[in-house]
């Protein structure tokens, strides 16, 4: 006996949706997990992780030698090695580029930051760890370059000004104005510190900018300057 078409369309699960339904009805009943992605899917996951990195590296590197103004998503399209057009798969335009740029690049040096900010120990103790933490993930890297971005285009650029201050900024200034309040309570800095975290971070902006300009000229030992500025913030206060 034949089978009308009606009936087959009508029998026949949808082509669309119907295996991820069997697979969340399978899990809910047997209380396991679905199946891990097949290693095509892992392949092409994997490869859009790489050309998203590659683009990434390359808007660094067009953005530190062109400023973001001049610099043209073709010639990022060109120094990753791709399609203009594929950029587009990724980023919305180049100021979404340039933000998830800062977001990447510098996430993780913030995350150290407001971590070692939770740990109670003396606040010179403290200044020293944000001095290794800088002079090591900041200033020995290429994210130096994202914060140098920043300050040569922030004034131009006042959305990307606002996207820094609120993802990068605002964070660290949080983190350390939390130490300095309990370090205020134990006596051991100033209340003015409290008001003014940047004075924190002033010598590393020095640096950045020191080593963008003159470094050809006088090479600077940054370690040991914001070592000596701790030290000048820190150094016990002789009573009036």
């Amino acid at each position: 006996m034949k089978t009308r078409k009606s009936d087959r369309r009508n029998s026949a699960p949808a082509r669309k949706g119907a295996a991820p339904a069997r697979v969340a009805s399978a899990a809910a009943r047997t209380g396991k997990a679905p199946a891990p992605l097949a290693p095509e899917a892992k392949t092409r996951e994997a490869r859009g992780a790489a050309r998203r990195a590659a683009i990434l590296a390359a808007a660094l590197d067009e953005f530190s030698a062109q400023g973001f103004e001049a610099a043209r998503l073709d010639d990022v399209a060109r120094r990753a090695g791709i399609a203009k057009g594929t950029i587009y798969l990724y980023f919305r335009d180049k100021e979404s580029l340039f933000q998830e740029l800062v977001r990447t690049m510098l996430a993780p040096m913030i995350a150290g930051i407001e971590a070692i900010g939770t740990v109670d120990i003396p606040a010179s103790q403290l200044a020293e760890r944000f001095v290794d933490l800088f002079v090591r993930e900041v200033y020995g890297t290429r994210r130096q370059e994202v914060v140098r971005l920043m300050i040569t285009e922030g004034r131009r650029f006042p959305k990307l000004a606002e996207f820094y201050y609120r993802e990068v900024l605002s964070r660290i200034i949080e983190a350390v104005r939390g130490v300095l309040k309990r370090a205020a309570k134990r006596g051991d800095v100033p209340a003015a510190l409290i008001e003014f975290p940047q004075l924190i971070a002033a010598p590393g902006l020095v640096a950045i900018i020191w080593s963008g300009l003159f470094e050809r000229f006088e090479p600077l030992d940054v370690r040991k300057m914001m070592t000596a500025h701790v030290e000048l913030l820190f150094a016990p206060r002789r009573a009036a």
